[in-house]
């Protein structure tokens, strides 16, 4: 790591190194700014408090007890801690656990920002549209083994995998020709493909030829979590 072998403990190393913990104690009689002030007291060269806290969108309560301060707002402190060494590999273990849909994407944008400062971000996630959006490179682990790596968009041959169009017809519509589709539990049928945009022009078309519409009509491209259910051997269950 960074030249050195983390497991010698060395300080050298630490200095250059930040992580975000699932969950940490931070004093919470303490003002965001005094939080920050401290652990970069701890190194030889501090980024700029005032810097950190606005790369982490807390500017508006650099002067507000940790106590107070929302559970997604402690999250960005946290970082802000793991910033405030000035670290050039930041890890992020599970950042958004626990998140709703709004400060997930808050939380994104921070992330996005760091890379921006030319740090490298090492983040462990459960969520594969997380990895999709921040990553340049995936590596999913199963059983203690990495199993796949590359850049999200072809990792494990994602790139190659073939797309699914799934349709219902309404009742009394006339029966659909045979494109090799295969039936579902819910009275859908699915289709997969190399060419999506030619079978669902097939589809679409048969359906306008005889005058019937669809309950349902949806294209998939291939997914990250598509490539992670593969590799893990849970697709069965997802099913």
């Amino acid at each position: 790591m960074l030249g050195r072998d983390p497991a010698k403990g060395e300080r050298a190393l630490k200095e250059r190194i930040g992580i975000v913990l699932q969950s940490t104690g931070v004093d919470p009689f303490l003002t965001v700014r005094e939080t920050v002030d401290m652990y970069g007291g701890y190194y030889p060269s501090a980024r700029p408090t005032d810097e950190v806290i606005r790369v982490v969108g807390l500017s508006e309560k650099v002067d507000e007890r940790v106590r107070r301060l929302s559970g997604g707002q402690q999250r960005r402190l946290d970082v802000a801690i793991a910033l405030a060494g000035d670290p050039e590999l930041l890890f992020l273990d599970e950042p958004t656990t626990g998140f709703d849909p709004g400060a997930r994407r808050h939380a994104w944008s921070m992330i996005k920002d760091l890379t921006g400062l030319g740090k490298t971000v090492f983040l462990t996630t459960h969520f594969m549209d997380e990895a999709q959006e921040l990553a340049d490179r995936v590596a999913v682990i199963a059983n203690g083994a990495i199993v796949a790596e590359g850049t999200p968009d072809t990792i494990a041959g994602r790139d190659r995998m073939l797309a699914q169009i799934r349709y219902r017809l309404p009742a009394g519509a006339p029966e659909p020709p045979g494109w090799g589709q295969e039936p579902l539990p819910d009275g859908s049928f699915r289709l997969r493909t190399e060419d999506p945009t030619k079978t669902a022009h097939d589809v679409t078309g048969w359906a306008l030829e005889h005058g019937t519409t669809f309950d349902l009509f949806e294209v998939t491209l291939p997914s990250l979590e598509d490539v992670y259910l593969e590799l893990t051997g849970e697709q069965e269950v997802r099913e």
